[in-house]
């Protein structure tokens, strides 16, 4: 553990929203949602009148009859990350992006030429408005979970420094909801029993959390309470794991409508795991219901691959096991992850193709189809399942390097 604060989490603030907001001044403090049939994203204003992501844009005028919907500028909001980005690396070269609007600052050992941690996140704040034009919260501490939770209470637009002789007066107060790892359904059991402060957390046995929560869930959470987090912050840019996600609004959908729309998120996943030379090991199906519960389902392959039709045969599988009710539920989100990634290897398929292989059928396929939309464009060839579908918004993401 550091003996200072020196870890800093960057956060762009309602950041798709902002960026609307910074190219047209008309928007400035006004209630701003991004999105179609969907809330993508709220202004600050929005959120302070009811409105949330994934909320479907009727439901939202609703609650803010005066809100202004413009539509999500994927290039833009892209753009923008680029440019915070470099800020960052010209800070520190120990950045380690989160996703394309937040990030974790090594900023320890700098002192000398730039400043204590608080002096280095003032004029990086300073910058981030300057250069790109946009609000940018930051918290400082030792730790990165710490820095976090100091990043969030300081929004909107604010810094927040949590010195290592207050951590304690700092996160004990806060909700347990605060901690990483505390969703509805953690924080519904830690209120059972009466917990409902991290603090109170802190002050339970570890067993006795890990018998309330599960053995992995109840230590990671139990440490996180009592300020242990050692995790160092890491530069590399590569992920064990990538994703992709659709929020659906809240009209319902057919079991044959969800599978299109997990057969584009699929088929857009596996055209990237290819792009990095990866395979996959696990596959993880993510939905959101009406209600607002979760489920997650996954499963391990006995052997990764890169291949489309594999991996969206297992997604559909996984999409069937969540039950036959799905479309009385009502799905608001659907997501996948690709899990457990490692080196491909992927050999090139021989010609002439043995069309009695299957394996090498869907590689040969794989490979021409990356070949046409690489030259001409993702939209070029698709599925004929997909054909004249809405391919849904395509979110940015942080660009991957060896």
């Amino acid at each position: 553990m550091r003996g200072e604060a020196t870890v800093l989490h960057a956060d762009l603030d309602a950041f798709y929203a902002s960026v609307e907001q910074r190219d047209e001044p008309a928007l400035r403090g006004r209630p701003v949602i991004v999105g179609g049939g969907v809330v993508v994203a709220a202004s600050y204003e929005a959120k302070a009148r009811g409105v949330r992501t994934a909320m479907g844009v009727q439901r939202a005028r609703a609650l803010c009859p005066d809100a202004i919907v413009v539509p999500a500028r994927m290039e833009a909001y892209s753009a923008a990350s680029r440019a915070v980005f470099a800020v960052f690396h010209d800070t520190t070269p120990y950045v380690e992006g989160v996703s394309i609007d937040e990030a974790f600052l090594e900023v320890g050992g700098l002192r000398r030429l730039a400043g204590t941690p608080e002096e280095i996140a003032v004029r990086l704040r300073e910058r981030v408005r300057a250069e790109v034009g946009l609000p940018i919260s930051v918290g400082v501490a030792r730790t990165k979970f710490l820095a976090k939770v100091a990043s969030a209470v300081s929004k909107p637009d604010g810094l927040l420094v949590v010195e290592p002789d207050r951590e304690e007066a700092f996160l004990h107060p806060l909700p347990v909801e605060r901690l990483w790892g505390v969703g509805a359904k953690t924080a519904e059991k830690l209120h059972s029993h009466g917990i409902s402060t991290v603090g109170q957390l802190a002050a339970l046995e570890a067993a006795t959390a890990e018998q309330w929560l599960g053995k992995a869930a109840g230590a990671h959470l139990h440490a996180l309470a009592r300020l242990r987090d050692p995790r160092p912050v890491e530069t590399t840019t590569r992920h064990g794991s990538i994703g992709s996600q659709r929020a659906l609004g809240n009209r319902s959908y057919t079991s044959g409508e969800l599978g299109l729309i997990l057969t584009q998120i699929v088929d857009g996943l596996a055209k990237r795991l290819r792009d990095r030379g990866s395979a996959c090991a696990t596959v993880v199906l993510r939905l959101r219901y009406g209600d607002f519960t979760k489920a997650t389902r996954s499963r391990t392959l006995a052997t990764p691959t890169d291949r489309t039709e594999t991996l969206l045969g297992v997604a559909q599988q996984l999409l069937a096991a969540a039950g036959p009710d799905l479309s009385g539920r009502g799905v608001t989100l659907i997501g996948v992850s690709l899990a457990q990634l490692t080196s491909a290897g992927t050999v090139q398929p021989e010609l002439p193709i043995d069309w009695n292989d299957g394996a090498r059928i869907d590689s040969a396929l794989d490979t021409a189809l990356d070949a046409v939309r690489d030259r001409f464009g993702s939209a070029a060839v698709t599925r004929a399942a997909l054909i004249g579908r809405d391919p849904g918004l395509s979110a940015p993401r942080l660009p991957e390097h060896e």
